[in-house]
């Protein structure tokens, strides 16, 4: 499914070099749930967006389904970021100005508006949204919504192009224990009943260890 290969990352500061990613090697198979744990700085978030084509390593090779994805093209890494991909990020990125159901909506039309498929992904969203039990929330917007539900609208908005892939940045990060035993809950649940595969970097050693695979980012390296 997704191949890491030596990937290195440095950024510069002055005249010093500083690496942060230090020959990450890993390989994960479709409908796996692997965690990354490391503290705050240590290069996770750095790490996942690499992974998601949102970032370009210093050096290394990441391949989705064998395909070398920073050789591609700018239009076709974002179609593979949108159509493959779906991110889920500590901070929820809703827009305040349109309903649940329009946030979600909103990468199903971007990769295609035709009208003869805007009902069935109307009925697709509202599907994922009972999953993730939201149904009662469909016409309320963000700023009426708890922290909790605000993350789970955000998954539901990720799943929606039915991606290969989830990646997860700290999803319980701004949430207190019990809104982020539900959410981790939820993505466990997809990640078993629709064999997506996760990717998920977390702080918290205790929400890692419900991934099939836990590693550790320390130093710049990965170790299990």
């Amino acid at each position: 499914m997704l191949q890491a290969q030596n990937i290195h990352k440095v950024y510069s500061s002055g005249n010093k070099k500083i690496h942060v990613l230090k020959g990450i090697d890993f390989n994960i198979d479709k409908g796996e749930f692997f965690a990354i744990v490391g503290p705050s700085g240590a290069g996770k978030s750095t790490l996942l967006h690499i992974l998601g084509g949102l970032d370009n390593p210093s050096d290394g090779k990441v391949a989705i389904e064998n395909r070398d994805i920073y050789k591609l093209t700018d239009i076709d890494l974002s179609r593979l970021r949108n159509r493959k991909i779906g991110f889920v990020f500590q901070f929820y990125h809703l827009l305040s100005e349109f309903t649940v159901l329009e946030n979600i909506l909103l990468p199903a039309l971007i990769a295609d508006s035709s009208p003869a498929l805007i009902n069935k992904i109307r009925e697709f969203a509202l599907e994922l949204l009972g999953r993730a039990g939201l149904e009662k929330r469909t016409n309320h917007f963000p700023n009426q919504l708890s922290g909790g539900e605000r993350q789970r609208a955000a998954i539901v908005r990720a799943l929606i192009n039915k991606p290969d892939m989830l990646l997860c940045d700290e999803p319980t990060g701004n949430l207190d224990s019990e809104a982020g035993e539900g959410i981790i809950s939820l993505i466990r649940k997809i990640n078993k009943e629709d064999k997506t595969t996760v990717i998920l970097v977390t702080h918290n050693l205790e929400l890692g260890k419900q991934a099939d695979k836990v590693y550790y980012l320390r130093g710049g390296v990965l170790v299990n």
